[in-house]
């Protein structure tokens, strides 16, 4: 029996950077033998064991063969004979196909350390085209290390091209699917991911609501930089510079999809886009049922990011009916998000990442005015029910007069 340490603890080291989680194979092992050893078993598809004390994850060393459509449609054959190099061959990227010993001994059969010297996401042979999930998977590597200078090999991109023509990514599931998009939006430069998808064909395939906003003009007094779908990657490009949690930066991929159906002779302009893009951005968030904090944040900031932006022209009477809209009373934190958002909208234009955006500011503040409106007072006039609800609603429109006077 042969324990080596696999995949992106190796190639994390490599690279000096932290390594976080680390995957084990056991060669020329059988599942007996691991049981004897007091490992306990994981997983019904393949044989994986938990190491009896640390607890990480140690599989044995396996082949696997196609069998169907999607990321689950493989037949594995583990068994002592299985060579290390078999089982490294089956892997995504050669970056991702090293293997070390206890002594850290390399064992590197397709040129992993190469590309990696050569920042270069290659696949490590052309059974990567078997496994659509891989598309996703190569795109989320790209906005991880594109800091470093990685980009995918030409050869590479073309299989995934041919993956997002073949029909496989349509047979992915929501879950596997959001659990790869939910990742990549957390790299450091997620708007790489999506350019990525869309250079390989898969954007179309998986979002065709963001792929149709490239090349759909928006005016240029506003938005330099002219390209809805490019301005779209800059706005999530800046919401990962400002390290916005996984909602927001959702609600900035989604927040313009009302764009992509103006009609062409409508151009530049774009209006009422904010409800037109409502029913897409739906469809977006029920095709990989992301989590409902996701959904509820995207949906607002498309219906209101506009209200946001023009927050000081705004009347006393529209901010009272958008902070209603976030129940700001009981939810402050999803205003926060939806603030958070606004922003990230307005830098992502060329030229204008560095202005200052005093709506925040204004729009906290209306939050606090109207949040500061006591119900007591009223109580004790006697209102209840209805008549309550009415009254602390004419008391909170008051109190945003006063501030907008103030202000």
């Amino acid at each position: 029996m042969q324990i080596f340490k696999v995949g992106g603890a190796v190639r994390d080291r490599l690279l000096g950077k932290p390594v976080t989680d680390i995957d084990w194979v056991v060669v020329g092992a059988t599942a007996e033998e691991m049981l004897a050893k007091g490992y306990r078993p994981v997983g019904a598809d393949f044989p994986v064991f938990l190491h009896p004390k640390s607890g990480e994850e140690y599989a044995l060393a396996r082949t696997e063969r196609k069998s169907g459509r999607g990321y689950g449609g493989f037949t594995f054959h583990a068994s002592p004979e299985v060579t290390l190099e078999e089982d490294l061959i089956r892997r995504d990227l050669t970056i991702n196909a090293m293997a070390e010993d206890d002594q850290q001994n390399l064992t590197d059969p397709y040129q992993g350390q190469r590309d990696l010297e050569a920042r270069i996401l290659r696949h490590v042979s052309p059974a990567f085209a078997e496994d659509p999930l891989r598309v996703l998977r190569v795109a989320r590597f790209a906005a991880r290390y594109a800091g470093l200078g990685f980009t995918v090999a030409p050869e590479t991109l073309e299989l995934m091209r041919q993956l997002s023509e073949s029909g496989e990514l349509e047979a992915l599931t929501a879950e596997r699917s959001w659990k790869e998009i939910s990742r990549a939006l957390m790299e450091d430069q997620p708007q790489v991911f999506i350019q990525v998808l869309r250079d390989c064909g898969a954007l179309k395939v998986l979002m065709p609501e963001v792929d149709a906003l490239f090349g759909v003009p928006q005016p240029e007094a506003h938005h330099p930089e002219i390209d809805t779908g490019l301005h779209t990657l800059s706005v999530l490009e800046q919401s990962a510079l400002h390290k916005q949690p996984l909602a927001v930066r959702w609600a900035c991929l989604l927040h313009d999809l009302g764009k992509g159906l103006t009609p062409e002779e409508q151009w530049p302009r774009h209006i009422a886009h904010e409800h037109t893009g409502l029913k897409l951005i739906k469809a977006v968030n029920e095709r990989f049922k992301a989590p409902k904090d996701c959904q509820e944040l995207a949906l607002l900031v498309g219906k209101y990011h506009t209200h946001s932006h023009r927050a000081l022209e705004l009347k006393a009477s529209t901010l009272l009916e958008l902070l209603q809209s976030f129940d700001v009373y009981r939810r402050p934190q999803r205003f926060e998000e939806f603030i958070a958002a606004c922003e990230m909208d307005a830098r992502g234009r060329k030229g204008l990442e560095q202005r200052s955006y005093p709506q925040a500011d204004y729009l906290r503040g209306a939050a606090k005015a109207a949040r500061e409106v006591a119900v007591q007072p009223l109580l004790e006039k006697g209102f209840k029910g209805p008549e309550l609800g009415e009254a602390l609603k004419r008391e909170r429109l008051k109190a945003l007069k006063a501030y907008k006077e103030n202000a």
